[in-house]
């Protein structure tokens, strides 16, 4: 039955309207995962020498075995944020004599076709080959490879289970996230314990009891069967029916398809950001900047203040770039927004949204300046989460407060237009709140608390954010008519 599921799939594709722009896509798609392949692969052919490098006078395989942990912990951040949900049309399925074992099996069991869970593999796999392998025997490599892939498949069905629970209830992400944060945050700032202590607690003794492998294998095992019974659970034509959806997104964009008309106001503005230069420009700029953190970091005088304010730019550049210009930006179709029937909650909603979108890339490209220490991820982490709660809300509230309009025909180059008092005042606040929170415990010798109270105030306003975008509105509905007059200035 899976594989009529599957064959039903591929139809779907192949007699889609959208097949020619599908398979250009993926064909894109399938060069840039196979370069990034190769890339990988390279990390695991030379990862003896990279550890023997990294940790000198360090064992290999003890340097090893201390590290697989940590990848886990942040292979399932990066899942929770990346990996998407796999998909079936349930619905035709579920009044025909078709088991809803069956259905639930080929959506778990697609779960697992994830580049995610080939990762480890190849990462890891050639060190056990090389290292491990010749040391200590096949029973012991074995051990390891099925241990690795366990693991990989435990992320994969604990990240699918979260973010299937936060579809129902956001806070589900939430909590799971600062569960993460704390985790890293208890080893690599507050140094309550070590993860690589603990992961070579673990596999070191793997070596010496290779019965241990059953451990995580009864844990993927585990977390399949969770999945399982949570999808068999919620598979109910009543659930899954059309009709209770009030609304049905028509975005090209699929990420976006399950905002409702959330992700429709994001994907138009998507639009309007590569389709004019003005705007456009921002984003470019925004990647240029990613380079930012170069300037400072490869200077060994510029203390950890300065780190707080080049992660806030790296990861914010696009809120302060593109946010100072907030509604200017709809100038010209302003008075149609204003009559339309879109709820300005939910245009306030796409405009978190997009900076949520662009800023989690941003932060991602930061990733690779791990290279100057994992204190700098997490910092850049720490005003990632900043940027999301507080500058966005602070970006919005200056948009209330913004008149002047911005003609999208213009180019880029020399345009001042829609630059105003508006635009210097937002600086301040921007650049001096974290300082004004972090600085204090900097001067008492506790920075590292300082940066916990970054992180905390930014996922408070996170958490807070529907009580922000009410007051964003009520204050919106005070100065909309001047905010328009304002546009209507040529």
């Amino acid at each position: 039955m899976i594989s009529t599921f599957f064959s039903h799939e591929l139809k779907s594709f192949w007699r889609s309207t959208n097949t020619g722009k599908s398979v250009a896509i993926k064909i894109v798609m399938g060069v840039l995962i196979f370069i990034l392949f190769l890339y990988v692969l390279a990390l695991g052919l030379f990862l003896d020498k990279i550890l023997g490098a990294v940790f000198k006078g360090q064992n290999q395989t003890i340097a090893f075995c201390g590290i697989l942990l940590v990848y886990y912990l942040f292979d399932l951040i990066s899942r929770m944020q990346l990996q998407e949900l796999p998909t079936l049309k349930v619905q035709p399925y579920l009044h025909l004599p078709v088991k809803r074992n069956s259905v639930v099996s080929y959506l778990a069991l697609t779960a697992l076709m994830s580049f995610f869970n080939l990762w480890p593999i190849v990462i890891f796999g050639p060190f056990v080959l090389k290292v491990i392998l010749p040391a200590s025997g096949g029973l012991i490599a074995l051990a390891f490879f099925v241990s690795i892939l366990s693991l990989a498949i435990f992320n994969n069905y604990l990240a699918m289970y979260i973010k299937r629970k936060a579809n129902l209830n956001g806070w589900v992400f939430l909590v799971a996230t600062a569960v993460l944060v704390l985790i890293t945050c208890g080893d690599y700032l507050w140094h309550v314990y070590s993860l690589r202590n603990i992961s070579y607690a673990f596999f070191g003794h793997l070596i010496t009891a290779p019965a241990l492998m059953l451990a995580p294998l009864l844990l993927a095992v585990a977390m399949y069967y969770v999945n399982f019974l949570y999808l068999k659970s919620n598979l109910y034509l009543e659930e899954l029916s059309s009709k209770k959806e009030a609304y049905k997104s028509s975005t090209e964009i699929p990420f976006l398809n399950k905002f409702g008309s959330v992700g429709d106001l994001v994907a138009n503005e998507i639009k309007l950001i590569l389709r004019n230069k003005r705007s456009r420009s921002s984003l470019i700029m925004g990647l240029v900047f990613m380079f930012y953190g170069l300037i400072f970091y490869t200077q060994s005088v510029y203390g950890e203040g300065f780190k707080v304010f080049v992660g806030m730019f790296m990861t914010g550049i696009f809120i302060i770039n593109y946010g100072q210009f907030m509604f200017s930006w709809q100038a010209s179709h302003f008075d149609g927004l204003l009559v339309s029937k879109i709820s300005f909650t939910d245009f306030l909603k796409g405009k978190y949204l997009l900076f949520t979108i662009v800023s989690t890339v941003a932060f991602i490209l930061t990733v690779p300046y791990v290279y100057f220490g994992w204190k700098v991820v997490l910092i850049h982490f720490i005003m990632y989460l900043w940027n999301l709660g507080v500058n966005t809300t602070i970006v919005l509230f200056f948009a209330n407060r913004n008149y002047k309009r911005i003609d999208l025909s213009k180019g880029a180059s020399f345009n001042w237009e829609g630059v105003g008092a508006t635009q210097l005042l937002l600086s301040f606040p921007l650049i001096l709140f974290p300082y004004v929170f972090y600085l204090p415990f900097k001067y008492l010798k506790m920075p590292d608390v300082g940066l916990a109270v970054l992180a905390v105030i930014g996922i408070l306003f996170i958490i807070t954010r529907s009580f922000w975008i009410k007051k964003l509105e009520a204050d919106f509905y005070t100065k909309r008519f001047k905010i328009a007059e304002g546009f209507r200035n040529k």
